[in-house]
């Protein structure tokens, strides 16, 4: 998942504990291969490429979920965005910026729908990328195979999006930090949790500059807002609290009842029962 991913069990048997960090290493590696939207051998690219109509149950299920919070996201978070990934490859902003402008139109999961189990487009342009949510949805599978193999305490964390099932060993919760976008070294502050997923969008994050300007890796048709470098979420489903911390990283002013951490430029934090006028 181009990122490193860490299994923590807490147990008192070895072996049982192995094949279950096994079991779900197969599982996020099959999903990785499955939706990689780079890999032009992938199911997610059959898919793009109209090769595909009649898609599986697992498929059927993401994209609906995905449906649901592009509505909750206000049309925030959606997968579609992977239509304007084509620019990426380009060299100079003003072929960048054409380039944006030709395919913003096709941007929307309203441009496909699902009927049965067919996926149908209405254009030939719309591309998915589950990049946003496959990573978070692998951390729900993990924690659902931990659970079914009765683990009691376990930290799953891929790339940052966080599960912790359970306490510690000695009955605390897990402390999980939450780092200085400015200062990668350090943590500006922590948040304990149990039983609940923790994901953290920053600017930090992959972005790229093209002649002076700089492109955030977090593809949106919105500008994003300068002011917030940084939003950690907390929910009881790693996907949702991914989906959140990104969509809150373009919209900081997006209404959710979720537990949410925002770090500002001037590394002031944030937090639910603050007030900032964005």
């Amino acid at each position: 998942m181009t990122t490193p991913c860490e299994l923590h069990i807490y147990s008192n048997d070895e072996v049982k504990s192995r094949s279950i960090a096994k079991k779900i290493l197969v599982m996020a590696k099959e999903l990785e291969s499955k939706y990689n939207f780079y890999n032009p051998n992938s199911y997610l690219s059959a898919l793009n490429q109209r090769k595909i109509e009649n898609i599986d149950t697992q498929t059927k299920d993401l994209l609906t979920r995905a449906k649901l919070f592009y509505n909750r996201t206000n049309k925030i978070f959606d997968i579609t965005m992977g239509t304007l990934s084509s620019s990426r490859k380009l060299e100079t902003v003003e072929e960048i910026e054409k380039n944006l402008q030709r395919l913003k139109p096709f941007v929307g999961v309203e441009h496909f729908k699902i009927k049965k189990n067919r996926l149908i487009f209405d254009n030939p342009y719309t591309q998915i990328d589950l990049g946003g949510f496959v990573k978070e949805f692998a951390v729900d599978q993990a924690v659902k195979i931990l659970k079914r193999e009765k683990i009691t305490s376990a930290l799953v964390n891929f790339g940052g999006d966080i599960y912790a099932l359970g306490t510690k060993p000695n009955g605390k919760a897990f402390s999980i930090g939450i780092k200085n976008p400015l200062n990668t070294n350090k943590y500006l502050t922590h948040k304990e949790i149990t039983n609940q997923a923790l994901t953290t969008s920053a600017s930090y994050e992959r972005g790229h500059i093209v002649e002076k300007k700089e492109y955030s890796h977090i593809i949106s048709t919105n500008e994003l807002q300068k002011s917030v470098i940084s939003v950690t979420v907390i929910s009881s489903s790693a996907v949702e609290a991914g989906v959140f911390s990104t969509a809150l990283m373009v919209e900081p002013s997006l209404k959710t009842s979720l537990e949410k951490i925002l770090i500002l430029e001037s590394l002031e934090i944030m937090k639910n029962n603050s007030t900032f006028d964005f």
